[in-house]
């Protein structure tokens, strides 16, 4: 039951991410710049905005946080985007989710420049990655894209299902998975018997957001069980598999915290990285 480190793999993409950083920086006389548009007190928001800009510290990127209070406006907010899609210096930005209840984030995304989306989440870039040529990908199933091939895991023919269906994961971890050559089944709330998918599965994404949700009995001897849930409960943080039943029985598991998480910061610098390439190529 090999454990897969997502951080001890992050730390190795950001170290590859902060070499091409500095090519990137002595050729063009500046680093990449990360934006990053808050909306509110959200205190898990604030720690991630935070880790963020110290991470893009580490790797020799720039960053730029535009703080907006809670009762922010539609039209404030959209100014907000609009100035960040304006600003040369900024490579790419995101607008950290969840928003305030009074804000819809998919019309948020809409305003998002798709040649300045770090998140990978606007309707355009999704629709490239359809297409089979994204420009950049949403940031935690590019992480475990990148997971799954730290563990030298040929995905070609293999049955995969994916527990989950939302533009942030499920769907585009379904398209990943399809493009590298495994049979993709996607599960949802309405899917009936949903572990006569999983068990028969060799590569299970899970992303239902519903705290140790799937045990033992879901999966089968050997699969690889990649967990994207991430619940605070009064035990601590888990995620939806029920990680210390499972973990005995099947090859590979992500453990919650400290698997799929610290790869999404990595993706997301990653993103930034490619925009200010192609921007500079333009």
């Amino acid at each position: 039951m090999p454990i897969i480190d997502g951080k001890s793999v992050a730390e190795k993409v950001k170290q590859q991410i902060a070499d091409q950083v500095a090519e990137f920086a002595k050729e063009k006389g500046r680093p990449p710049c990360l934006g990053v548009i808050l909306v509110g007190e959200d205190p898990a928001s604030q720690v991630y905005v935070r880790n963020k800009h110290r991470t893009c510290e580490r790797v020799g990127m720039t960053s730029k946080q535009v703080v907006l209070p809670e009762s922010t406006s539609r039209e404030e907010l959209k100014e907000a985007v609009m100035a960040m899609n304006n600003d040369l210096t900024v490579d790419g930005y995101l607008v950290q989710l969840p928003l305030p209840k009074h804000l819809d984030g998919e019309e948020v995304k809409s305003w998002v420049d798709p040649k300045k989306d770090a998140d990978g989440l606007t309707p355009e870039n999704l629709g490239l990655l359809v297409a089979g040529t994204p420009r950049v990908v949403s940031c935690t199933p590019l992480g475990v894209m990148e997971l799954i091939k730290d563990v030298g895991y040929d995905l070609t023919g293999k049955k995969a299902v994916v527990v989950g269906r939302s533009q942030i994961v499920g769907t585009p971890m379904s398209l990943l998975l399809t493009q590298a050559n495994a049979t993709v089944t996607v599960c949802h709330s309405k899917t009936v018997d949903l572990e006569a998918h999983t068990k028969e599965a060799d590569v299970v994404v899970v992303a239902a957001g519903r705290p140790q949700m799937l045990g033992k009995s879901a999966f089968k001897t050997g699969a690889l069980v990649i967990d994207v849930g991430i619940h605070r409960t009064e035990q601590g943080l888990c995620g939806d598999v029920k990680f210390d039943e499972v973990k005995d029985h099947v090859g590979f598991i992500t453990p919650v915290p400290g698997g799929v998480g610290p790869m999404t910061i990595a993706m997301l610098l990653q993103n930034t990285l490619r925009l200010a390439v192609i921007g500079v190529e333009k």
